[in-house]
């Protein structure tokens, strides 16, 4: 599609992070007429496809949900307290000492404010090693000898920037901590019907090591179940390939996706795009700065005239 698209740089480096997906699920909602709508993301993270999304005014408005309180409180943060927030990110001192503080009170959890939380987690997200805060530490490490050095991701200005650009968007933008079934079932199926919602959940085979909230058996199936059972609704769901998540979704249209990890090893990999029949996908999609033919990508899938 001629659609341009500028892709949102969000203030957090996620792991998985699916910014790649912006042209697609822009070119999803322009074919199905769904453009101005209400866009629900239930696993938010660093929410690029969400703030790309409202920024072009693809849609109207963005839910942006995350069960972990942490990821919440800087979303929240962000919107809520951001000239504080901007104010603590201008003084603050890039060092392993500051490393080593921002690390206590994210240990903190739940006995810390949203705010405190909200910039330890955006601290260390920028200074740990692809921005993964379970099973990592710091760039360039404890000793700082490698190569790069803790603050080389911390462009303060730039990410102000970034930040400013989210105040700018605030009003338009609902922030939620909810488990992601919990949160879909506040909305009445009229509201759901007429919103697009893009879930990404915890990767199914690594979630494990890069998720503080990863997902059991019991909690992938539920999902499955729940998307199976409303196939009316206008969703699509991205996963981490595995032959087990195929079997959870049978029956349902389905694309593999080469994608450019974002992760230490910048492998390349294959994720899975999930979709209802209520869901037309162009025939030639835009993949970051790709171009596909989507009928070499199905797996069993439909595509629209």
């Amino acid at each position: 599609m001629a659609t341009a698209t500028r892709v949102y740089n969000s203030p957090l480096r996620y792991p998985g992070g699916k910014s790649i997906l912006s042209k697609l699920l822009t070119d999803i909602i322009l074919s199905n007429n769904l453009e101005g709508t209400t866009y629900i993301e239930p696993y938010a993270g660093g929410a690029s496809v969400g703030l790309s999304l409202l920024e072009n005014r693809i849609v109207d408005r963005i839910v942006l949900n995350d069960a972990d309180r942490a990821v919440y409180a800087f979303w929240y943060s962000v919107l809520h307290y951001s000239e504080s927030f901007i104010s603590r990110l201008e003084a603050i001192d890039v060092t392993m000492e500051e490393w080593y503080r921002q690390k206590e009170i994210y240990t903190k959890y739940s006995k810390v404010t949203l705010e405190e939380l909200g910039f330890a987690f955006f601290f260390l997200n920028r200074t740990n090693r692809s921005g993964i805060l379970m099973n990592s530490g710091p760039i360039g490490g404890m000793k700082q000898t490698g190569k790069y050095k803790i603050d080389v991701r911390f462009n303060k200005q730039e990410l102000i920037n970034r930040i400013r650009k989210i105040q700018l968007l605030g009003k338009k933008i609902t922030i939620k901590n909810k488990d992601a079934l919990t949160l879909l079932s506040e909305y009445d199926e009229s509201s759901l019907a007429k919103a697009v919602i893009y879930l990404d959940p915890p990767y199914y085979k690594k979630g494990e090591s890069l998720y503080l909230n990863n997902y059991s058996q019991v909690e992938h199936s539920a999902l499955a179940r729940y998307l199976q059972k409303h196939k009316e609704y206008n969703w699509i769901l991205s996963y981490d390939y595995a032959d087990e998540v195929v079997d959870l979704y049978r029956g349902l249209n389905m694309m593999n996706l080469p994608i450019l990890y974002s992760l230490q090893d910048k492998r390349m990999g294959s994720e899975l795009l999930v979709w209802p029949n209520s869901i037309q996908i162009p025939s030639l999609i835009r993949l970051g700065q790709k171009s596909l033919n989507a009928d070499c990508l199905l797996i069993g899938g439909k595509l629209d005239a």
